[in-house]
């Protein structure tokens, strides 16, 4: 998939039709394209969703400052945004954005939601993400009982070994027609794949980023 150009941004969103608040604001809420992390909330007021369509990149309204803002303009942290939604009641923004720096909080954190019970958390986003995530703490903090840590132990030729066993076990679940089969082999076939991303020190991300430049 192309960066969203602002031309088609324009028609995306019938501005007279957003139902703002009593002070002329709606929240949009910021969203990574290619994970699907929810990376923060803000305001918009008409003339922030006006340039937003116009440029392609984030402007909000900053209700402190009582000013438009354009994000990332002083941290280079810029929002390019490749698309916009609208709720069901209109009174709600959807923001599908590219984080330049990987960084949407002020504090320095990529998503604002990172805080649970006091901690810092990252915020959830896909299952093939969130699985990553727990395969790389594995690698980073292994432990004897682990699976995946008998794995990352084996190095690259268990590893390889066990994505061509779970390869051919889907081709043959599909020759059998097998629903259920063949969801569970993908399933097999996705986390070894993921493991051996994780080895290798290949980030899940990038690959995503890859599959968004082939959706032409």
């Amino acid at each position: 998939m192309s960066s969203t150009q602002p031309t088609s941004l324009t028609q995306a969103i019938p501005i007279d039709e957003i139902r703002y608040n009593e002070r002329g604001l709606v929240p949009a809420i910021a969203q990574d394209y290619l994970d699907g992390t929810v990376l923060m909330m803000a305001w918009m007021n008409r003339d922030s969703l006006q340039k937003t369509l116009e440029t392609g990149e984030a402007w909000y309204w900053s209700r402190s400052r009582q000013e438009l803002w354009h994000k990332g303009a002083t941290s280079g942290h810029i929002q390019k945004v490749r698309s916009i939604r609208y709720d069901c009641d209109s009174d709600a923004l959807l923001l599908t954005i590219e984080q330049i720096g990987d960084i949407a909080c002020h504090t320095g954190e990529r998503s604002c939601f990172h805080r649970v019970d006091g901690m810092k958390d990252a915020p959830p986003a896909d299952t093939l993400s969130e699985v990553f995530k727990v395969i790389c703490d594995r690698r980073d903090n292994p432990t004897e009982k682990s699976y995946t840590c008998q794995l990352f132990a084996g190095g690259d030729n268990k590893i390889l070994k066990k994505i061509g066993e779970e390869a051919s076990e889907v081709v043959m679940a599909c020759k059998d027609d097998d629903k259920a089969a063949i969801a569970s082999e993908v399933a097999d076939l996705f986390y070894h794949a993921l493991v051996a991303l994780a080895y290798h020190q290949v980030d899940l991300r990038e690959v995503y980023r890859k599959l968004q430049e082939r959706r032409q």
